[in-house]
């Protein structure tokens, strides 16, 4: 394996070693995220904080441009921008000023076990003793209904006493998935939660689910991070959903039968 080390640079003139260690919420689009889970809560957690990027990663080496174009404008007689795509770690603090860290951007095409070690490498230098994750999975159940989740971890005392929805199933990998596994292997704590967004959801934005994943965080790490704005995305949403519900019969059957089900 090549030097993973090299796959990153620190962009803080920062001593690393005044940084007070924190959680790290892994945060890596690409894999299934229903309701833009993922996403959204990303989005929230940079907006209503001041992040500082400590480390940014080089996404050339890792990314498959072509399977994953990255979008350009076009303007008259010339190209006048890119989308450049980026994988950053931001150190942010919560409401009581607690530091943490957000690993964001898309998920590795290549070199899955190096980029793994190269994060280990920067969780050591910044003394993160537990990684987080979260995404959208969609689920036959309906939006009316508490919202659940699949929670995973490397230890059980992580997530407390849970009832499984699932068993034994194969699942496709991603990278969150083996990073959480071989965190676990190394005798390190992760933990991941796969919040439930109804299927007929899934391409839209559920803030209600951005919002179940934050409160999930919170419970887990003891971070008190800000909901404001998601709180009042899920309520506007929801007055959306119900609109649109109420406005397509097929659709309002659909639901009916999903909450006979829940």
């Amino acid at each position: 394996m090549q030097d993973p080390r090299e796959l990153f640079r620190f962009e803080t003139d920062t001593d690393l070693g005044a940084l007070v260690p924190g959680p790290m919420i892994v945060s890596m689009g690409g894999f299934i995220d229903a309701g833009n889970t993922q996403g959204l809560l990303t989005r929230h957690l940079l907006d209503a904080s001041e992040p500082t990027v400590v480390a940014s990663f080089d996404v050339d080496q890792v990314l498959d441009y072509r399977g994953r174009r990255p979008l350009m404008v076009f303007e008259e007689n010339h190209f006048a921008s890119y989308d450049d795509p980026a994988l950053v770690l931001y150190r942010l603090a919560d409401r009581d000023g607690t530091p943490y860290y957000l690993l964001a951007g898309p998920e590795p095409d290549y070199q899955w076990e190096r980029m793994i070690e190269a994060i280990r490498e920067l969780q050591r230098a910044l003394r993160v003793k537990l990684t987080v994750t979260t995404h959208g999975i969609p689920m036959a159940v309906p939006h009316t209904r508490p919202i659940g989740l699949t929670a995973h971890a490397t230890e059980p005392r992580l997530i407390g006493e849970r009832n499984p929805v699932f068993g034994r199933v194969q699942i496709p990998g991603s990278f969150a998935a083996l990073l959480e596994q071989q965190l676990g292997e190394a005798g390190e704590q992760a933990v991941g939660f796969a919040v439930h967004v109804p299927h007929y959801l899934a391409q839209a934005e559920f803030h209600d689910a951005a919002l179940t994943a934050l409160n999930a965080i919170v419970d887990v790490t003891g971070l008190n991070l800000p909901n404001d704005a998601l709180v009042v995305a899920a309520n506007e949403g929801r007055v959306q959903i119900e609109a649109e519900v109420a406005g397509n019969e097929e659709v309002g059957t659909a639901v009916r039968a999903l909450e006979r089900q829940y």
